[in-house]
């Protein structure tokens, strides 16, 4: 039977320490603490751009504009030519309680001489951009004119409703609209309409013939109108 001397032991204990314990438990609540906030921080993150991008989509709801009813064009001849000469259509506000928009008109059409009239003094914010087949005129003339109850400003609020005039050709007031020249080229040489119109007879609108207008508001979204032309032409017609 084999014996051990008092310096001799029979196995060998092998562990850790109650410090280096506390040293990897202190670093793996290191390591959760920086991953919590890294998400904890990601998450604030992509919450306040979720945000803004709602108040963004919000705010351009709140300043875009709605079609109300027809969509009436209006025709007269140019060199005998038969077409339309200009547009109208009546807006609102898209959304109930949003911000008001600004309708400061570029042009006037007071039925003397030759319509429309340029503003020298007037600061527009709303843009109309006219494109067909064969054209594309940003930033046409356009006239606006209140319909039913408004107050005194040029700011569309939440209940009132404007008949907004685009114009592609000048009417000659001085001329019935049946005669061979009751509407003109608007080639900006002082006529009263300036530029953004049609220039030539290649370029005006025939029978059958699909545009678009697109109105800008400030800060809100497009509103894109598109139509066709009937097979034959009134002075008056209302595209559906």
């Amino acid at each position: 039977m084999m014996t051990y001397g008092p310096t001799q032991k029979s196995d060998r204990q092998k562990g850790i320490t109650g410090l280096e314990t506390a040293i990897i438990l202190i670093a793996f609540v290191v390591v959760a603490s920086v991953f919590a906030f890294t998400v904890l921080s990601t998450g604030i993150f992509s919450a306040e751009r979720s945000k803004d991008t709602v108040y963004a989509g919000l705010s351009e709801a709140r300043s875009s504009l709605a079609t109300r009813g027809s969509f009436v064009a209006f025709s007269g001849n140019v060199s005998s030519t038969e077409t339309p000469y200009k547009f109208s259509f009546v807006v609102s506000s898209a959304v109930g309680s949003s911000d008001p928009i600004d309708l400061t008109p570029p042009y006037t059409a007071d039925g003397t001489g030759t319509d429309p009239d340029i503003d020298s003094s007037s600061t527009y914010k709303l843009t109309l951009n006219y494109s067909d087949e064969n054209n594309f005129l940003s930033d046409i003339p356009w006239t606006v004119t209140w319909v039913g109850a408004t107050n005194s400003d040029s700011l569309l609020d939440d209940d009132e409703k404007a008949e907004i005039t685009g114009w592609i050709l000048d009417r000659n007031t001085q001329t019935a609209i049946g005669s061979s020249s009751s509407v003109a080229y608007m080639d900006g040489s002082g006529d009263g309409g300036g530029a953004g119109g049609l220039t030539s007879s290649g370029t005006i609108l025939t029978v059958g013939d699909q545009f678009t207008v697109e109105v800008n508001a400030e800060g809100g979204a497009v509103l894109a109108i598109e139509r066709t032309l009937p097979d034959s032409f009134k002075n008056v017609m209302d595209l559906r």
